[in-house]
């Protein structure tokens, strides 16, 4: 027999990867306990965060297409030329040209620098629904709002766009927060420079966008519902005897009156613009009448990228969240909770339904002005009504995942907006690519024209949009065909003339000619300028197409 061992303890041994591990585990718990941290403390900041790196993120790869460089010729010209282009074209986009010339002004041109102030637009939106959320139902549907904002596929389409839509949305929610602001305000008798502040934001967001018009009649409605409501529900109190307290009405007849004051100063002091912009209605000839296709555009274009799956979804969710919410604040026994979630469906339905149904109606009646793009003021508040189902789920574990899971399905909508050929297929990067390419490896110090030809799906625009679009491909061409030039003009294009005469009077010492156009039957000036060229002794020496896109390469023999 042995005698036991003393004095001495056993350890065990571990190999070198277990304390990695542990160490790994304890750096992922504290990274995610650090953002639950900060999502909690400054949501409005983290997820406006997060919104503006997502939308930013490869916002330059896309290439630029049609209405991108309508804003990039516009906000590149002159005051003087800005000015005299908005009494003849776009007048709706004014203020929005204004922004982008002093942005560009201050940081230059780039496609990205081009994009990026609408990424910072989704960022501030999503930041105020965070806030609004709050006011309307707690932290839970404010985070929940906001997460669910960014998902939407329409806003990662606007939030990489160099158009007004994304500024729209932020106008919109702000609006609406200065509006439930001064609602509020009104009880305690302090609110004239609240219903002052909405006045002049109202003013200021129909400058920016007419449409945002509807915006403020939504607020009518919200403010009519909200009345009806607290009437009924004093009725209701009445009959049943069972003397709640309902607290003070949010609404009175006070409250209207501020709102219609406030509302027909900034309708007084914007008229001149909108009868500015009725009469520029042919911009919107392009758009078709009610049809089949309009359904379809409601229903999944809109707001939900044309995805009838996630549309469906959504819907349902939008329509349970909103169903819930009505039918818990008319039970007898209705908590503060679910009269505040009531109170969040009043300012949200009209938002989403009022604009859109205007717009379809106008259009039915013959006034062409229903596009899905213009329906994007409702994003935000169509993200409301789905926060107000997600948030019904319980613990708090399962809706961090079911909002995980939002935002996992919007993955795909935003790796597509940031693809090369996201913007209607333009290959317009890759035409400027290849003429760019082509002239640094083969003739550094050439005297080299341009001739311009149509644009596929715009006959009445020459391809110069693509030179406006990457400028730097072009630089020191001569145009050898323009005849009008469009900043000097008024107008948004530059226009071709009678290349008989303008092809040879320009030609010079210039031994390169490129055509660029598009891959157009009507309207095609290539077989023209070919001929005109041939007669100065060039001939083609290679042809390119990429998309709709065709270049041709004459050289002089």
């Amino acid at each position: 027999m042995t005698a036991p061992r003393t004095g001495t303890i056993s350890i065990p041994r571990t190999s070198g990867i277990a304390p990695v591990r542990a160490r790994s585990r304890s750096w992922f718990r504290g990274l995610v306990s650090s953002i639950g941290t900060a999502v909690v403390r400054t949501p409005e900041l983290t997820v406006g965060a997060f919104g503006v790196i997502v939308c930013a993120a490869f916002a330059w790869v896309p290439s630029l297409w049609y209405d991108e460089a309508a804003t990039v010729t516009s906000a590149q010209r002159t005051w003087p030329q800005l000015w005299a282009e908005l009494h003849s074209v776009d007048a709706v986009h004014g203020l929005y040209y204004s922004l982008m010339h002093v942005w560009f002004w201050l940081v230059g041109y780039t496609p990205f620098t081009l994009r990026f102030p609408s990424a910072l637009a989704i960022g501030v939106a999503a930041g105020l629904l965070v806030a609004l959320g709050r006011r309307l139902g707690g932290l839970r549907l404010g985070i929940t709002a906001g997460l669910v904002f960014l998902a939407l596929p329409r806003v990662q389409w606007a939030g990489s766009e160099g158009r007004p839509y994304a500024t729209i949305t932020t106008l919109a929610v702000c609006l609406t927060l200065v509006g439930l602001t001064a609602v509020r305000r009104t009880r305690t008798g302090r609110s004239l420079h609240w219903w002052a502040a909405y006045g002049a934001l109202a003013l200021v967001s129909v400058t920016f966008n007419v449409y945002l018009s509807l915006a403020v009649v939504a607020h009518a409605v919200t403010l009519l519902w909200t009345l009806v409501a607290r009437r009924a529900a004093v009725r209701r109190a009445t009959v049943s005897r069972r003397g709640h307290d309902l607290g003070p009405a949010l609404v009175t007849r006070g409250v209207l009156v501020r709102w219609a004051v406030a509302a027909a100063f900034a309708a007084v002091a914007v008229s001149p613009l909108v009868v500015e912009v009725a009469s520029q209605s042919k911009q919107v000839a392009w758009i078709a009448g009610i049809g089949e296709r309009t359904g379809v555009q409601v229903f999944a274009t809109a707001w939900f990228g044309g995805v009838d799956v996630y549309a469906a979804g959504a819907w349902a969710l939008m329509l349970v969240g909103t169903v819930f919410a009505l039918v818990e604040a008319h039970r007898r026994s209705a908590t503060v909770r679910s009269l505040v979630r009531a109170q969040a469906v009043r300012v949200a339905v009209p938002l989403v339904v009022i604009p859109t149904a205007a717009l379809v109606l106008a259009t039915a009646m013959g006034k062409h002005l229903y596009s899905p793009k213009y329906a994007t003021l409702s994003l935000p508040f169509v993200a409301l009504l789905i926060a107000l189902a997600l948030t019904l789920v319980r613990p708090k574990a399962l809706l961090a995942a079911a909002v995980a899971a939002v935002l996992v399905l919007s993955v795909p909508t935003a790796v597509a907006v940031k693809e090369p050929l996201a913007k209607q297929d333009s290959t317009w990067a890759r035409a400027a690519s290849i003429i760019a390419a082509e002239r640094s490896t083969n003739r550094a110090d050439a005297d080299e024209g341009v001739v311009f030809g149509s644009v596929y799906g715009h006959p009445g625009t020459t391809a110069d949009v693509i030179r406006v679009s990457y400028p730097s491909a072009f630089a020191g061409m001569t145009d050898l065909g323009v005849r009008k030039v469009g900043a000097e003009s008024g107008v948004l294009w530059n226009q071709t003339g009678d290349l008989e005469t303008t092809i040879p009077s320009r030609l010079g010492d210039i031994d390169t000619v490129w055509f660029v156009g598009g891959t157009v039957k009507a309207r095609n000036i290539e077989p023209e300028t070919a001929a005109v060229l041939a007669e100065h002794g060039f001939t083609a020496k290679e042809h390119w197409k990429t998309g709709t896109v065709v270049i041709t390469e004459y050289v002089r023999n």
